[in-house]
């Protein structure tokens, strides 16, 4: 979690803001940049080899990443976030999973994909980002579908604002070994609507406009 005040607070700070969030461009590119910040912390974490790079003037010694990054993502509000991972992690393969909630009148729900393109895990890192984590559900079965389609080697999940009650639920379903969990900031309350008080909104609506 970002316990240590940085530049991220003061991109979260605009990004909760409602009177800055009407500003729909500035709105995604706040999203874009934490994903910048998120993907340089990560970036720490990853194997690196040392290289030799021909200057004008010589050769210089420079640790680079050994593989990069498989970058996945949940349609559609997890757009904006994931493109700041990708401006850092430039060279990496991509991944989205569209996901939607299907409710019974009992009031329950689970979960049902509707698209997923995603290519070879098998071995590799990957980053699943998603700039919510409310209930976590969404994310779980993300994962989930991730893992039908290959074994990664490690799994960094990263979100901006996450409930209490939804990243309980995911480090309980998730395994203790081969995954990170990477947070901007939690807030204690989700609403029985499943959203985060005093959160953010709708990231996806707030990117792009309201769905009908």
């Amino acid at each position: 979690m970002n316990e240590q005040p940085s530049i991220l607070n003061q991109y979260l700070a605009e990004i909760r803001d409602v009177d800055v969030q009407q500003d729909r461009l500035r709105f995604r590119r706040n999203l874009e940049r934490t994903g910048e910040l998120f993907a340089m912390e990560i970036s720490k974490t990853l194997s690196y080899k040392v290289t030799e790079v021909a200057t004008a003037l010589g050769i210089a010694n420079v640790p680079v990443l050994t593989e990069y990054p498989v970058l996945l993502t949940i349609l559609r509000a997890g757009l904006p976030f994931h493109q700041g991972f990708l401006n850092v992690f430039d060279r990496s393969e991509n991944a989205f999973v569209s996901t939607y909630r299907k409710h019974h009148k009992n009031g329950s729900f689970n979960m049902e994909v509707q698209y997923a393109s995603i290519p070879d895990v098998e071995g590799k890192v990957v980053i699943l980002c998603d700039p919510m984590l409310a209930t976590g559900s969404s994310m779980i079965f993300t994962y989930k579908e991730l893992l039908s389609r290959g074994k990664p080697g490690h799994v960094h999940f990263a979100t901006l604002v996450a409930s209490m009650e939804g990243l309980n639920h995911l480090m309980s379903s998730i395994p203790k070994a081969g995954v990170d969990v990477w947070v901007g900031a939690v807030d204690e309350e989700l609403t029985a609507q499943s959203f985060i008080v005093p959160g953010l909104g709708d990231a996806g609506d707030l990117s792009y406009g309201k769905k009908i």
